[in-house]
């Protein structure tokens, strides 16, 4: 793809004319710098709009798309450039090629005339699409759009890298569900890195690389003095000044090689239309309670939601909207204020049963009607109440369900994932 010479009078001529250019940034393993042996292992590209207009710079591009409705259109021709330009440029499979991605794009189809590009890549290119966590915020469409975004680049053998960690909170509990091989630190830690809010993404970003085998990349290396500090955050991988500023790729790129590329880790395993009761009373013992003994082991876990300087995931199965009351759904809102996401699913729920609250209405055959589930997934808290309704008759707070209740990480995630794979179907 390259930047058309028509003249450009607007941003609808430049996505007319397909006129953006990409130039390449590598990224490198850092104990290679720091024993004096740059290894490069990758290259993100970076778009530029066209030169001497007002929408050359990436940012000013993409307002400028998205204030015509053309977003995700712009995003098809940034991958297609990319792709092109890497493939012209002989760069190697033997290397990884990052390039960016609006998560909701992916939904929307390929430009016909970009497809030969993308399906080309598919075959020569080793690519990671990176998703910047910015993306997570208030609305609702935006988390799920993530998450699918990841799964269907997993599913076409790409990785999956999330951009910018450290911006935004929440994106500490979203991490194991988006399940990236690369988590990019942003540039305010690298160059900033002391302090407590640093410490916690440090301490999350560690565990989730040491559960995972995911890889560790910093952003904004500029100096040595952030290269130590690099190090010290426990990236690998690093991208920046220091290494080279964004421009062509290497004419010898096609002979360059990685000794030790950008490792893709291993998916988490689907949950398969299992529950979250199924999922954990087989590893668990169960017994048996009330409802009303039960609301205040609800009650604790949904309290884990609510810290916004530790931004949690809460996820609950109601088994029917009738058994979201007022009071739980004023509850569910105010943790929706911090949360990476709030989202509870019964029968006939509203797809936003309460202000920020993500419903998902399951149908009345679906094992998880008979279930109440309330789980929470925080950065370094976990934990899930599952239980399953015994079909008593009675007053409501007297019913009896066989539950348990777990804080084993790995488990509690299992369990969410169950609830996930209804919310954002695969």
């Amino acid at each position: 793809m390259e930047a058309s010479t028509a003249v450009i009078r607007s941003v609808d001529d430049v996505l007319d004319a397909r006129a953006v250019t990409t130039v390449f940034q590598p990224v490198v393993r850092l104990d290679s710098w720091h024993r004096k042996r740059h290894e490069t292992v990758g290259y993100e590209a970076l778009t530029r709009g066209p030169a001497g207009t007002p929408w050359e710079a990436p940012l000013a591009l993409f307002e400028a798309a998205a204030g015509r409705g053309r977003l995700a259109e712009l995003d098809w021709i940034c991958r297609a450039t990319a792709y092109r330009t890497a493939i012209d440029a002989g760069l190697p499979p033997g290397l990884t090629l990052f390039v960016n991605t609006e998560p909701a794009a992916l939904s929307v189809p390929c430009p016909p005339d970009l497809a030969p590009a993308i399906l080309d890549a598919q075959l020569r290119l080793r690519v990671v699409t990176e998703m910047t966590e910015r993306a997570i915020g208030r609305d609702l469409s935006a988390l799920p759009a993530l998450l699918s975004a990841a799964e269907a680049c997993r599913g076409s053998g790409w990785g999956v890298a999330l951009d910018d960690v450290g911006v935004e909170p929440a994106s500490l509990a979203v991490m194991p569900f988006a399940h990236p091989d690369v988590v990019k630190l942003d540039r305010h830690l690298t160059q900033h890195p002391a302090g407590s809010y640093a410490a916690r993404v440090v301490t999350a970003v560690t565990a989730y690389a040491e559960r995972s085998g995911a890889a560790v990349l910093a952003e904004g290396v500029e100096t040595p003095g952030h290269l130590t500090a690099a190090l010290g955050l426990g990236a690998t991988l690093g991208q920046g000044w220091l290494f080279g500023r964004p421009g062509p790729l290497p004419p010898d790129v096609g002979q360059r090689h990685a000794a030790v590329g950008v490792p893709f880790v291993a998916p988490p395993a689907n949950p398969g239309g299992r529950t979250p009761y199924e999922i954990v009373s087989a590893r668990r013992s169960t017994a048996q309670a009330t409802k009303r003994m039960l609301l205040p082991l609800s009650h604790h876990l949904e309290t884990k939601a609510l810290d916004p300087g530790e931004p949690a995931m809460l996820l609950a199965s109601f088994q029917e909207a009738r058994h979201l009351t007022p009071a739980t759904a004023r509850r569910y809102a105010a943790a929706a204020e911090s949360a990476a996401l709030v989202a509870a699913l019964a029968t006939e729920l509203p797809g936003e049963p309460a202000p920020g609250v993500r419903g998902t209405a399951i149908g009345g055959d679906d094992p998880l009607r008979g279930e109440w589930n309330v789980i929470v997934a925080g950065p370094h808290f976990a934990g899930a109440l599952v239980a399953r309704d015994l079909a008593d008759t009675g007053p409501d707070e007297d019913r009896r369900f066989t539950y348990a209740v777990t804080y084993d990480r790995d488990l509690v995630l299992d369990a969410a994932r169950a609830l996930l794979h209804r919310i954002v179907p695969t």
